[in-house]
């Protein structure tokens, strides 16, 4: 498939306005604003006919997007009602309130939800690479190993999946969040400070690690292979749940879903533009998003393991009281959509080098 006219233009660095497709959302803020962007609650687009109406919470360049684009929204025979979010902290409060029956998140909103006591049911997951959520530091720097950070100022979103892999990374390396100087800054504001200069490193996730390479302004010094779990979500509401019609509707959804998503992976390119005309991003970081993190997403069970590894995720945050308490995250999952899907330690698919 050509390129957009642009791919001769250089590389360089903008602020993202939205955030990344939800079946890769690895890394929601969980200290983002609440709210919804322009479409809102009630203002965004319709599929489907028939008297059964599934409100599906969204993200610019999320599930919409690629289930219009795989072809799936085309024979619905229930309506979805879409309705377009800022990040999942607050599109999991509509979940909890009732104003929406199910939406797409990364692995860590779903803990400050479980946290606050919302009322909430993961009811799907996806396990994708963890190359996307890293930690980056300026091209020249003469930082070669995590230990290095020691001392050093680190900019993540607090409360993110970043924030985890950070954690996480610094104790693999013997050290400790006491042990770096953390700035807890927004992505764009994470951005600016990381291109000035005023920070020494990044943990950050896709489509902003994609960013910062294809921009030539950054590499990673280490990633979340094999110190995040790599998984993603569906998060319903109980209440939908309890519905007959509104949970067949759900598993419906969820099939197509998991259609769209095997059609990423055999059309990277094709994904790759349409997801770069949703969202703003430039072709070429979208495509490398997709090939390092949102094309290798392979739908998975929701089961013992996905389950432990969220709780590892309660408890690191607990401990650090970022959470108000701890929680058992078992006790906010549903597992009657596994069917024969396999385990959620399934490897991620891998794109050949071209």
């Amino acid at each position: 498939m050509p390129r957009p006219p642009h791919r001769r233009r250089r590389p360089h660095l903008v602020p993202l306005l939205l955030l990344p497709l939800s079946l890769t959302l690895a890394a929601c803020a969980g200290s983002s604003s609440a709210g919804t962007s322009s479409g809102g609650l009630g203002g965004g687009n319709t599929d489907g006919k028939g008297s059964l109406t599934l409100n599906v919470g969204d993200q610019k360049g999320g599930s919409e997007a690629v289930l219009r684009a795989a072809g799936e929204l085309d024979d619905l025979t229930y309506k979805i009602k879409w309705s377009t979010f800022t990040s999942g902290p607050p599109l999991l409060e509509a979940v909890n309130a009732k104003a929406v029956d199910i939406g797409a998140v990364g692995n860590t909103p779903p803990v400050f939800a479980a946290g606050a006591g919302s009322k909430i049911s993961v009811v799907a997951a996806t396990h994708g690479t963890a190359h996307g959520e890293a930690i980056v530091v300026p091209k020249d720097s003469d930082f070669r190993r995590t230990a290095d950070l020691k001392g050093k100022s680190v900019a993540v979103a607090q409360g993110s999946s970043a924030h985890y892999q950070l954690i996480a990374s610094l104790k693999k390396a013997g050290l400790t969040l006491k042990d770096v100087d953390v700035k807890y800054l927004q992505p764009a504001d994470a951005l600016a400070a990381f291109t000035g200069g005023k920070v020494d490193a990044w943990a950050v996730w896709d489509p902003y690690t994609s960013q910062v390479l294809r921009g030539g302004k950054g590499r990673v010094l280490t990633d979340g292979e094999g110190v995040v779990n790599g998984l993603s979500f569906q998060v319903a509401s109980p209440g939908a749940l309890k519905d007959k019609k509104k949970a067949a509707a759900i598993d419906d959804y969820l099939r197509r879903l998991r259609k769209a998503q095997d059609w990423v992976f055999k059309h990277p390119e094709a994904w790759a533009k349409v997801w770069a005309k949703d969202t703003g991003l430039p072709y070429e970081v979208a495509l490398d998003a997709v090939k390092r993190t949102n094309g290798t997403r392979v739908p998975v069970a929701v089961d013992r393991n996905a389950v432990d590894s969220e709780q590892r995720i309660v408890d690191t945050f607990a401990r650090l009281k970022l959470i108000p308490r701890r929680v058992d995250f078992g006790e906010f999952t549903d597992t009657r959509f596994n069917g024969s899907l396999p385990p959620s330690t399934t490897p991620p698919r891998t794109y050949k080098e071209s």
